[in-house]
């Protein structure tokens, strides 16, 4: 928004004909007329171009200057003297400024807390939140607005509003609690804010960043945003005010209710950050990674889990070279999404990693599976595909066992797609559970493709009853027949997504081995 000073004639005469914003009657300009409110109006270049007696009577003869500092707040400043203001946006592009009288409060305690609510709860951040509150408390609470919160090596990280001034943002040094008693009482309290006056002589110790900016205000205090002693965080809002407080009476009632707000959006803007710190600790250790390279195959993937707060899931995959030429294989869905699921994935995942370096079977590998999640107390389960694979006289040799997963199909060069089947039973419900091993071998140009339920059983855009299914996934691979693994993989990926379109679906991984020889 333009703000530019009156035009010499302070008088401001009520406008006549069209040269007002649209919809600005004789009207509503008589009405305006008998207004005890002092009302400026603004045109689209930001020009005084009309006001009310109760303006021109607290203009007189000098020029008012229109700051804002929110789309509905500002201040319009006369001969030096402040005065806080309400902006409404008008047809055209117009703005009325309206300057409460003397003797009534621009607006009410509770209308201000109502609006700053909405705008500390959309912060994002520290930073982002910090700055909010030092723009909110400057739309009323003061005209120089400093919000300090303490950060490592003994400093102070500070963020300002002060209008005409840019918001500013930077560090000092922390000042000795000796030589600023006050400050120092107000980041140690401990109970509900309560706002203190900083003697002239204190200001004067802060550093000069701080300091000079106070120069000249009539008042300055400081108030806690510590919500509560458990909230974990500590700060101080610093105000400075030159003329009478917006609210009056209720102006102590104003900065301790919204010194509670900002000190609760402060707490819960770093406690988002751990949980977003802890997210993506657990992110980077339970997600898959890139397969190693392995002479004579290749190897494909493709890894989707449902949308949640982790970018992990249930579904998982693995393959760990075994050093001599061949490479464990293992891919598999934990029941469940989400979380508790993913929780349950790192734990399959790392017992399995560590028992492939000491035992090849996948029967063997299975059945320590299924004894070590029941053990564990969990009531969830998983199906698994594992195996080896081994590059041999210009092939790719599978050992593959199976704990109730779906059966690994072969996309053989020649258009076949066929099915290799391996009994099991699901890990971790019984210890009674058998689990099978088959072997396949895979000629130049075969692609075997392993792949969890969220293929399957994505569901159709328009009829959420419809499955993709396996006659659908067979259809695709036999299309695909003869193409390496990385366009097989490309070519379901993109089949599903357009079945699926912008709907939910579970977790989804895809494990694609190649004869590349």
């Amino acid at each position: 928004m333009v703000s530019r000073p009156a035009p010499a004639s302070a008088a401001l005469p009520p406008m006549t004909g069209d040269g007002g914003p649209p919809a600005f009657d004789a009207f509503a300009r008589a009405v305006l007329e008998d207004v005890h409110d002092a009302v400026f109006v603004q045109d689209t270049g930001g020009v005084l171009r009309w006001s009310n007696p109760a303006a021109r009577a607290l203009a007189g003869d000098a020029e008012p200057q229109l700051h804002a500092i929110t789309e509905s707040s500002g201040h319009v400043e006369v001969a030096g003297h402040r005065r806080p203001a309400r902006i409404r946006a008008l047809p055209g592009g117009w703005h009325a400024w309206t300057v409460p009288a003397e003797d009534v409060p621009q607006r009410h305690v509770g209308e201000f807390l109502a609006e700053a609510g909405p705008r500390l709860a959309a912060a994002r951040g520290r930073h982002g939140t910090a700055r909010v509150i030092a723009e909110l408390a400057a739309s009323a609470l003061a005209e120089t607005v400093f919000v300090l919160l303490p950060t490592t090596r003994g400093r102070w990280e500070w963020w300002s509003c002060e209008r005409p001034a840019a918001p500013g943002h930077g560090r000092i040094r922390r000042v000795p609690a000796q030589v600023a008693p006050v400050l120092a009482a107000t980041f140690g309290a401990t109970g509900p804010p309560q706002p203190a006056p900083v003697p002239a002589a204190e200001v004067a110790t802060l550093p000069s960043v701080v300091a000079d900016r106070f120069a000249g205000h009539a008042d300055v205090s400081v108030v806690s945003l510590g919500p509560s002693a458990s909230a974990g965080v500590t700060g101080a809002l610093l105000l400075g005010r030159r003329g009478d407080p917006e609210f009056g009476a209720e102006q102590a009632r104003a900065v301790t209710g919204f010194a509670h707000a900002a000190g609760t959006a402060l707490a819960n803007a770093q406690r988002y950050a751990r949980q977003e710190e802890a997210t993506r600790g657990l992110e980077t250790t339970l997600r898959p990674v890139d397969p190693p390279e392995l002479d004579g195959a290749r190897f494909e993937t493709w890894y989707e889990p449902a949308a949640g707060v982790l970018a992990v899931g249930g579904d998982f995959f693995d393959v760990l070279d075994h050093g001599d030429g061949s490479a464990f294989l293992v891919l598999g869905d934990v029941c469940g999404k989400g979380p508790e699921a993913a929780a349950l994935t790192g734990r399959v995942r790392h017992a399995l990693t560590a028992l492939a370096m000491v035992e090849r079977d996948g029967r063997t590998l299975l059945r320590l599976l299924n004894e070590l999640l029941i053990a564990g107390g969990s009531s969830r389960f998983a199906t698994l595909v594992l195996g080896t694979a081994r590059p041999s006289d210009g092939g790719v040799g599978l050992t593959l066992a199976s704990g109730g997963h779906p059966a690994p199909l072969i996309v053989r060069r020649s258009g076949v797609v066929e099915e290799v089947t391996v009994p099991g039973t699901l890990v971790g419900i019984s210890p009674q559970a058998r689990f099978a091993e088959a072997e396949a071998r895979l000629e130049r140009g075969d692609v075997c493709l392993l792949y969890t339920d969220g293929i399957t059983e994505a569901r159709n855009r328009h009829d959420p009853t419809e499955l993709f299914g396996d006659d659908r996934l067979r259809a695709v691979l036999t299309t695909a027949a003869g193409e390496p693994a990385r366009e097989v993989v490309r070519r379901l990926r993109q089949a599903v997504r357009d079945w699926l379109g912008s709907s939910a679906h579970d977790d989804i991984a895809v494990l694609a081995i190649e004869c590349a020889n």
